[in-house]
C-alpha cells in the first residue's frame, strides 16, 4: 500500500512527538541480525590505473536509463572545468594534472571518478526525518521518492555533497544520487554497472574487507607508486567505496573530512535533548511566557483606560 506524503508526514510528526527513536540503519522489513551478518559491498577506485575513457559514465546512464548528454562520452573537452555529480549524472570523472606516480612518468594527469561514497554512518540517512534515505543491508544508501517530503536535509548534511535535486521538476521533484546499482524490487544486492565495463580495471567491486586487503598490498608492493592512504577507510566514519591514488587526496579533488560521521555527532545531541524533554518544557515555557505578557498587557491598558474616565 502506496502512503502519500501527507499521511506520512502526519504519521512522522506523531512518532516525532512520541519521542526520539535509534538512527535507520535498513531498509524496512530487513532483519537486523541479518543485516549485521551480512558481508558489506564495496568498490576499489585505483587513480593510478584509470585513463579517463568515461566509459563508467556511460554505463551509469544506461543503466539508470538517465538522460543522454548533449556531448557523446567520447568527448573529453568535459574535462577543461572540474564537474560534480547532477540529477541526470550520478558518477563524473574529472582530470588533474601531473603525473601520479614515479613509475609511469608518460602519465601527465590523474582522473579520479566521483560518486555517492556510501557511508558506513550515512549522514543522509540520520538527516531524513521521513526515512525516504536507507541503508540496506549490503550497504548500499538508498533513496525512496514517494515518501520523500523534498527538504533536502541529506544535501545539507552530505559531507562529500554528492545528492542532487530536480529543481527543473516542480511537480514532483525528487533528490537523485548513485545508489550503487541495487534493486530493491528484485531483491537484489548492490552491482555496479561502472566497475564491470571498465577496461583497466581501476575500479574492483567485491566486500570492503577484502577490498581494504586488496589495497594495503598494494601499497606495499608499490609504495613508489601509491601515496600511503586508503580514502574511504575512516573518512566519516568509513566509506563503501575506497581510493588509491599516487598523490595526496588534496591534490585530486578528494574532500577531507573528519574520521567520525557527522551523524554520530549530530545524533547524541539530538538524544541528549529529547531524552528528558527538553524541548517539549522549552516550548510550553516560551508560550506560558509570552500569554503572561499578554495578559498583563491587557490588564494595564484596562486599568490606563479607567483612569482616564
Amino acid at each position: 500500500m502506496e502512503i502519500n506524503r501527507r499521511a506520512f508526514l502526519k504519521l512522522g510528526l506523531g512518532a516525532a512527538l512520541a519521542g526520539p527513536k535509534k538512527a535507520r540503519a535498513a531498509v524496512p522489513g530487513i532483519d537486523p541480525s541479518a543485516q549485521a551478518n551480512r558481508p558489506q559491498a564495496g568498490c576499489l577506485v585505483d587513480t593510478t590505473l584509470c585513463i579517463g575513457c568515461r566509459k563508467c559514465e556511460e554505463a551509469c546512464n544506461l543503466r539508470n536509463r538517465l538522460p543522454r548528454p548533449a556531448k557523446p562520452f567520447m568527448d573529453r573537452l568535459v574535462f577543461r572545468r572540474e564537474r560534480r555529480p547532477t540529477e541526470d549524472a550520478f558518477t563524473i570523472v574529472n582530470e588533474y594534472p601531473g603525473a601520479p606516480s614515479a613509475d609511469q612518468p608518460w602519465i601527465r594527469q590523474t582522473y579520479v571518478k566521483v560518486q555517492c561514497l556510501h557511508c558506513l554512518t550515512p549522514a543522509c540517512v540520520s538527516a531524513c526525518i521521513v526515512g525516504a534515505m536507507t541503508r540496506s543491508s549490503d550497504g548500499a544508501v538508498l533513496y525512496n521518492p514517494n515518501i520523500c517530503l523534498g527538504c533536502r536535509y541529506c544535501m545539507v548534511a552530505c559531507p562529500f555533497q554528492i545528492p542532487a535535486y530536480e529543481y527543473q521538476s516542480p511537480l514532483r521533484p525528487r533528490v537523485r544520487k548513485c545508489e550503487f546499482c541495487s534493486n530493491r524490487v528484485e531483491g537484489k544486492g548492490a552491482n555496479p554497472a561502472c566497475a564491470a565495463v571498465c577496461p583497466t580495471e581501476a575500479l574492483v567491486f567485491g566486500t570492503r574487507g577484502a577490498l581494504l586487503t586488496l589495497a594495503r598490498d598494494r601499497i606495499q608492493k608499490k609504495p613508489d607508486r601509491y601515496f600511503n592512504h586508503i580514502y574511504g577507510e575512516r573518512e566519516a566514519g568509513g566509506t563503501s567505496w575506497l581510493y588509491l591514488s599516487g598523490r595526496p587526496r588534496g591534490e585530486i579533488g578528494l574532500v577531507e573530512v573528519p574520521s567520525v560521521s557527522p551523524a554520530s555527532r549530530t545524533e547524541a545531541i539530538q538524544h541528549g535533548i529529547f531524552r528528558y524533554g527538553l524541548i517539549p518544557f522549552a516550548v510550553y515555557g516560551v508560550l506560558g511566557g509570552l500569554m503572561w505578557i499578554n495578559r498583563r498587557s491587557a490588564r494595564k491598558n484596562s486599568a490606563g483606560e479607567e483612569s482616564d474616565e
